[in-house]
């Protein structure tokens, strides 16, 4: 260990600040044989966070059904649902919820979260058709309701015009119970043919891994850890945890990802969403039961001299995880190179 990872040695304290309970904490240290530096411990915190890891949701979510016989792909193994409609398609859907984000800065929460489940929905080879929503808001009489709602719905509304798709429907309903947390949930449903999906997967020994898309910067640091916590009046110091939107960079994106996978070069391919690169290497790796090697010094940043823990915990959106077969590479920049999109293995 090295003197700077010494000097990164952590506490309980740090692990409640980001988020861990001290039992974890404790876990966390058995499990390496040692105290972690901060880097582990924070990557511990968002991959350990309700948000990416459904911790205290999940044994009521496997009650639901997970199979049926018009389904293509389980419940919960891939980035949406996907449903055959038949005449050779399939509908991929998904639902999330952007509450917290929203709670504080509600125009850039609710665009993110529109951003991000239109990414959940193409990364599957899915091409987006049409955005729902579900709104939740306190006392409409109180002018912070009032403030809210003109964000979530400036938020949602511009982020979906920009980037072409539009919202089909929604509902809305107010009670006092959501004053202080509204719930605003974002859907999309896109089209593909079968067959033609992608996986959430990586494997191959020697087969290159790209991040694509916008550059990395220090916005939605720590949001999964921090969409985990009880709101309270010292929230609004956790403003950087909000991500921020870019719709167009998201339409290029749309348009680079669908073309890709036509070349017949991905294997597999991920959002990063919630923890960023953290997640997505972590969560690809694990589906497909193979490492991966990851060089932060080649992520392109939007700003200079950012910390490896900033790198791997940022949420910057409209950016790609996408595992190559070997041999493909340069079929895979071209691609990316015509849409004028960072496209770095």
């Amino acid at each position: 260990m090295t003197t700077t990872e010494k000097e990164q040695l952590t506490t309980v304290e740090t692990a409640k600040n980001l988020g861990l309970l001290p039992e974890e904490f404790e876990r966390i240290k058995e499990i390496l044989g040692r105290t972690p530096n901060f880097t582990e411990l924070s990557i511990y915190s968002v991959m350990w966070s309700e948000h990416c890891s459904y911790k205290n949701s999940i044994v009521w979510l496997k009650t639901l059904p997970r199979e049926g016989p018009h389904m293509l792909a389980k419940a919960g193994e891939e980035n949406a649902g996907l449903v055959d409609i038949g005449d050779g398609l399939g509908c991929a859907f998904k639902i999330e919820s952007h509450n917290h984000p929203s709670a504080l800065e509600p125009y850039q929460g609710a665009a993110t979260g529109v951003g991000g489940i239109n990414r959940d929905i193409f990364t599957m080879g899915a091409r987006p058709i049409a955005q729902l929503n579900s709104l939740r808001f306190g006392d409409l009489k109180l002018e912070k309701t009032k403030w809210l709602i003109k964000g979530v719905v400036k938020g949602i509304g511009d982020y979906g015009n920009a980037f072409g798709i539009p919202t089909v429907g929604g509902e809305v309903f107010f009670d006092e119970c959501y004053n202080v947390n509204p719930l605003v949930n974002a859907m999309s449903a896109g089209i593909v043919k079968r067959g033609e999906t992608v996986s959430a997967i990586s494997y191959g020994k020697g087969n290159p891994v790209f991040i694509v898309g916008s550059s990395t910067g220090k916005d939605g640091i720590h949001g999964a850890a921090f969409a985990s916590k009880n709101l309270t009046e010292d929230s609004a110091k956790d403003l950087p945890a909000v991500q921020v939107g870019d719709p167009f960079q998201e339409k290029l994106l749309l348009e680079a990802t669908l073309e890709v996978i036509k070349t017949g070069a991905v294997i597999g391919m991920q959002d990063m969403g919630a923890a960023g690169i953290t997640c997505s290497t972590s969560e690809m790796s694990a589906k497909g039961r193979h490492g991966m090697v990851v060089w932060l010094d080649k992520v392109p940043t939007r700003q200079e001299n950012m910390k490896d823990w900033e790198i791997l915990l940022s949420e910057s959106q409209e950016r790609m995880l996408i595992v190559v077969k070997k041999g493909m590479e340069k079929e895979v920049n071209a691609v990316f190179e015509k849409w004028d999109l960072n496209c770095v293995q």
